[in-house]
């Protein structure tokens, strides 16, 4: 088109627009929100739509109308895993996972949401087999799922005569089959490669199938599943250590990981090493030297920084991996900041005298976490909002009191701390779970009674600050396979 007429038809357009627009004002308002006009609302909206369409056709649609239910995944003592109604607590869906030879008994992500892992318990011969000279070479069966929707991958067995007699655990995470033994050694295994090369044939949920010349339906009683993944050969391994009581783990960048030297004199004290080489990092042994009945703990942050947490009864410090100097084949640990437990300044002088002059010696020293000391129980971190959480406990006489504080993740400055209204004992089973606004408290007592705390984040229009409300409702006892729930 030529300018003059591209003019030409811009005016006309502008005309007729004026046109309408001095006989019915509410249709051309209602035009332009339909997007009768170009590089209007409506038209953005309708090419956004457009695209959310084609993302939408392009994307699979899942089989189920109830597989877009949210759903809780159980496992039962009769082998049965169920997928039930968040809501209503509707069973969706029901697979049978085996017979007697083995009991299935521990739930695991391989990767969250994702890829699911059902695993038995270890397999153990009565004694009287064992005494009539029967072997047992089966120890671990995995049953390995994919979510969204529900489907099975396949499952597999640990084998003593593939792996090992002295194997005590095992797992899979992170597309990782871990392998722990009872001497302290951790080894790895890549899964994936396992699938491609030990999976027999891949098997659908709720198809009839002849396994080994027994007819039945994929995932329904008495059937079950069949174990299509047979390693028949030791896989090749990806990586091993030794480990004290098999601790091992793997984050950083570039990556790293953490054992404890496996010798009970070393219980405590952590190495950081190159998993590339295994060579051991500037400054990679951390040993807080801690005098406690609880140990000191430490971890990758969950916060993918690949930071370290080093968590004491009153010391929280937050490591970071950072080249050597002039070196950049080697990494050095540094310390990032420190949190640390309110404790009054006092001297334990081992021999104090009395106004009269009596020379009284001390028998024994405090402990590092004495209860009467603030200290640190529990460490988190909130991904939403960035927080790092705290939980601090002291405990003076019957009462304990505790409080939770949020500190900035990037430089550990503290923000808000929440007093936690009720008692805090340090004889029981506590967890603490925050969440956005939300606050749980969960304290297990004797008899498998269970409190739960529930606290919320509220603004406060006068101070225009964020304080803490408990909410505290009537107490309400409800028994649930042979647990005693309080709900408060």
């Amino acid at each position: 088109m030529c300018p003059q007429a591209a003019a030409s038809a811009a005016g006309g357009r502008r005309a007729a627009s004026r046109a309408l627009g001095a006989h019915n004002v509410c249709r051309l308002l209602t035009r332009r929100a339909h997007g009768f006009y170009a590089r209007d609302a409506g038209v953005a909206h309708r090419k956004n739509l457009g695209l959310l369409r084609k993302i939408i056709c392009q994307g699979e649609m899942l089989p189920c109308p109830s597989d877009y239910k949210s759903s809780l995944i159980v496992l039962t003592v009769q082998n049965w895993l169920l997928r039930l109604s968040a809501d209503s607590g509707e069973i969706l869906e029901k697979i049978y996972l085996a017979g007697s030879c083995c009991k299935f008994r521990y739930l695991s992500w391989d990767t969250p949401q994702e890829v699911m892992v059902v695993k038995s318990a270890q397999n153990k011969l009565p004694a009287a087999a064992r005494q009539a000279g029967i072997q047992q070479s089966v120890l671990f069966y995995l049953a390995v799922f994919q979510v969204l929707p529900l489907s099975f991958i396949g499952m597999l067995e640990i084998n003593k005569k593939i792996f090992g007699n002295s194997v005590t655990d095992v797992a899979i995470s992170n597309g990782i089959l871990i392998v722990m033994y009872s001497m302290g050694l951790v080894r790895l295994y890549n899964f994936q490669a396992i699938l491609e090369q030990f999976m027999e044939q891949p098997l659908d949920l709720g198809r009839e199938f002849n396994w080994n010349g027994q007819v039945g339906v994929v995932g329904k009683y008495p059937f079950g599943l069949p174990c299509n993944i047979k390693i028949t050969d030791t896989p090749p391994l990806l990586f091993e250590a030794s480990s004290l009581e098999n601790a091992f783990q793997i984050g950083g960048y570039p990556w790293h990981y953490i054992i404890t030297p496996n010798k009970k004199k070393h219980k405590g004290v952590f190495h950081i090493c190159s998993l590339k080489d295994n060579a051991l990092a500037k400054n990679g042994i951390q040993d807080m030297k801690c005098c406690s009945l609880e140990p000191d703990w430490i971890y990758f942050h969950p916060d993918m920084s690949g930071r370290i947490i080093h968590v004491g009864p009153n010391l929280i410090k937050v490591l970071k991996l950072k080249e050597v100097k002039n070196n950049t084949d080697q990494m050095e640990i540094a310390e990032d900041f420190m949190i640390v437990a309110n404790r009054e300044n006092c001297v334990n002088n081992a021999v104090t005298v009395t106004a009269s002059g009596r020379v009284v010696k001390k028998r024994f020293n405090l402990l590092d976490d004495d209860p009467e000391q603030e200290t640190f129980k529990i460490v988190d971190y909130e991904d939403e909002l960035d927080l790092l959480s705290t939980v601090a406990v002291t405990q003076i006489g019957a009462d304990g009191k505790a409080h939770l504080d949020f500190h900035c993740n990037e430089h550990g400055i503290l923000l808000k701390s929440i007093p936690l209204l009720e008692s805090w004992d340090v004889t029981y089973s506590h967890e603490v779970y925050f969440d956005k606004d939300l606050v749980l408290h969960i304290e297990q007592k004797p008899n498998r009674r269970f409190s739960c705390y529930v606290y919320q984040m509220v603004c406060d229009t006068a101070k225009d600050d964020e304080c803490s409300s408990h909410e505290k409702t009537e107490r309400v006892f409800r028994k649930k396979g042979g647990r005693i729930f309080e709900y408060i």
